[in-house]
Order: structure tokens, then sequence, then C-alpha cells
């Protein structure tokens, strides 16, 4: 959604369904959707009206990917059991010369290159939500503001759960305990629970998005 505030076309792609999803969408590998972008192929879309279209490489102005986090998160109890996707991910982004973004969390600094920070905290959230972003063009970051956030509010695991905590044992802030507040600290009014657990904030990928857009106009 940030994306779109920002003034992109925004395309997504993903393993599993996303009924919920609000733009042009296609499910699948999203090493094997650029596979075959870079091999000069299409790729079908389907908007949430039933439109469909096709997508060739030439059409990207800007690549955004957030591989998953659980091999790299803190709150993971055993990372063993996933796989690191960053470093597939940027060799494909990169063999195209126009923008990307990489997003993940803080856990994975070792694995981007020169990432920036942002935190919900930065945009007026309830939420901090600290994640990463490496960018094949230079970033602004903002810094936090936790003073004047207060105590953050979490949106983790399961709604019916009133207790959160980290794989030690340590736990910080609270957790939301309505799907309404998740909305709420997320900025994402839209969303269902899980959406809300999984996401970034929009207002970081609006912010991210309208920098970029000094690129593609260049």
């Amino acid at each position: 959604m940030g994306y779109s505030q920002a003034g992109f076309d925004v395309l997504g792609v993903d393993k599993d369904p996303q009924p919920l999803y609000p733009f042009w969408f296609h499910q699948g590998d999203v090493l094997d959707v650029l596979d075959r972008l870079w091999a000069g192929l299409g790729v079908e879309f389907v908007h949430p009206d039933g439109r469909r279209r096709m997508l060739f490489a030439e059409q990207i102005a800007v690549r955004h990917a957030s591989p998953p986090c659980q091999a790299l998160s803190t709150i993971t109890p055993d990372k063993s059991e996933h796989v690191n996707l960053i470093p597939d991910v940027r060799e494909r982004l990169q063999r195209s010369p126009r923008p990307y973004v990489i997003e993940n969390v803080e856990g994975a600094r070792s694995e981007l290159v020169a990432p920036v920070r942002l935190c919900g905290s930065s945009f007026g959230l309830a939420v901090r939500r600290h994640r990463l972003f490496e960018s094949s063009v230079p970033l602004a970051a903002l810094p936090c503001d936790h003073a004047a956030q207060g105590t953050p509010v979490g949106v983790y695991g399961a709604l019916r759960s009133r207790h959160w905590a980290r794989p030690g044992g340590s736990s910080r802030g609270r957790k939301a305990t309505s799907l309404e507040e998740a909305r709420e600290a997320m900025g994402m009014p839209w969303a269902s629970w899980h959406g809300c657990t999984q996401a970034i904030p929009p207002a970081m990928t609006e912010f991210i998005g309208r920098q970029l857009t000094k690129d593609v106009r260049a």
C-alpha cells in the first residue's frame, strides 16, 4: 500500500494466495518469476476485479523484495529450520540496472549491504517494528522517536494469545488485544490480524517509495 501511496503501480508476488491483496497479483515463487522475467518471458498478473495482464522486465521501474525473515529473526526459536534467501534474491535483482530495495528484520543486518533502518515511532505509529532496507540507490533514514511514542504496541503471534515473549523469555511493550488495535498500531485499517503480524507498516514503504520516485524520473 505504501508504494501505491507514493505513486507507483504496484504488482505483487507471493507463493501463497493473498485474497485481501488490493493490487495486481501473481501467485508463485519470486525467484522463478525473476528468472522468467530476465529470460525475456512474460508473467501473468491478476487484479482483484478479475482483469489479467502480462508483465515484462522492461516495464518494471523499481523492484522491492521482502525475503522470509525467519532464518534471521531474533524471535525464531530454531533458525536452522529456515533458509536465508537474501543472497539469491539480491543476485537476481542485480541483473537489472534499475533500482531495487531489499527489506528485512534487524537480525539480517550482516546479510544486507549498507541498509538504513526505519521505525514505526518515526511515523507516529504505536508499533516500532524496526526494519532494515538495502537499496541500489542512496536512501535517507529517519531517527526513532521512542520517547514520544511511549510504550510500544506489539502485533505478533495469535490474536487470542495475550502473552508474547521472545525465545529467551524477554518481552517489551505490550501486545495488541484486538484486530482494531492492531490495525491502528500498524496504520493498516483494511488488514487481517495475520496481515498485520507479517507486514511492513505502509508508512515505511511510502517513505522509501517517495525517495525512489526521484531516481525513476531522473
